[in-house]
């Protein structure tokens, strides 16, 4: 989730507690703030559809912008967001209520007005559209950028793999993070989250099985996301392709999430989705940093043991042979 979703506490944490397991965090579509960065931990810069933090007056991409953030040794990677699992084919609105001074610095918008994200890219209407995105904000920022989408219908995939051979690997993503319809929020019509957007059982080895049909997985990475909370999630999505995976919801809980399904109201009881410094007092980032890493450290571990159990030295040596689903 973003700045502006999430507190300043929450984030403080998040930054600080990545840095102490050695992971990455991901801004989230909501820009990149002081606050991620203060952590010294590795970040992905999230590209919605809103252009948050990298965008211009019309709303559209500033290169400017762009290459000031990708000027931040933190910044890793770029990722563009077509769709997210909590809510597949509808775009987001921050409140005005939550839209503070350092917020709407954060993504370049009016103070105390509603913040619209669109349910796309305008610039983006088919593959050829997208690919140029990818390769712009590559050459733009000097670093890899990639995509994340939630999967329905497959036959894109198959145009994507086939335009980036005609037109050349330059115009490949670096990374897919395939999102889970599974995915979850407070924010969102529960239509959308029940229904929507395939699951990752589905969705991840029809990507995974996609690139390596049209000779792009060694040049793709796989990223995997939806619900992965605990390890035998992460272990089954390592064998069905995964290189590697992100959490939300995990870390939300080990913030202290109760999900009372109040992101979206400013009035979150645990602090964590609310401006409300009342509210915010039972999060210290401190703290909250602690839990964060050893969530992380022992989610790694849980999955090393399975790892073992199968045979193999290490999560990354997990393949299809060691998953059996059984519905």
């Amino acid at each position: 989730m973003s700045f502006g979703a999430l507190s300043v506490p929450a984030i403080r944490a998040l930054s600080r507690g990545a840095k102490q397991a050695g992971i990455w965090l991901n801004t989230g579509e909501g820009a990149m703030s002081s606050f991620h960065l203060e952590g010294g931990c590795d970040l992905i810069f999230q590209i919605g559809t809103a252009k948050y933090g990298v965008r211009n007056e019309a709303g559209g991409l500033s290169e400017d912008k762009l290459q000031a953030v990708a000027g931040h040794e933190q910044v890793k990677m770029f990722e563009i967001k077509l769709s997210q699992g909590a809510k597949p084919g509808k775009g987001g609105i921050l409140p005005g209520v939550k839209v503070t001074e350092v917020i709407a610095s954060t993504r370049g918008i009016p103070v105390g007005q509603d913040s619209l994200s669109p349910n796309r890219h305008p610039e983006i209407a088919c593959v050829d559209d997208l690919l140029d995105m990818i390769h712009r904000v590559r050459e733009i920022s000097g670093k890899p950028v990639g995509l994340k989408a939630v999967i329905g219908l497959a036959g894109w995939l198959d145009q994507l793999c086939e335009r980036i051979n005609e037109r050349g690997l330059q115009y490949a993503p670096d990374f897919f993070t395939v999102d889970s319809g599974d995915g979850g929020t407070g924010a969102a019509p529960q239509s959308l989250i029940d229904n929507m957007g395939l699951p990752v059982q589905s969705s991840l080895p029809l990507v995974v099985g996609k690139l390596t049909e049209h000779g792009l997985r060694e040049r793709v990475r796989v990223i995997c996301s939806g619900k992965m909370i605990n390890p035998a999630a992460v272990a089954a999505a390592l064998c069905l392709g995964a290189d590697c995976i992100n959490s939300a919801r995990g870390f939300m809980f080990a913030l202290g999430c109760v999900q009372s399904l109040k992101c979206n109201k400013n009035t979150c009881p645990t602090g964590i989705t609310t401006h409300d410094e009342e509210l915010q007092q039972g999060l210290n980032p401190v703290d909250k940093a602690d839990r964060v890493a050893n969530y992380a450290a022992n989610l790694m571990h849980e999955v090393e043991v399975i790892a073992h159990s199968c045979g193999v030295a290490e999560p990354r040596l997990l393949r299809r042979e060691h998953l059996l689903i059984v519905s």
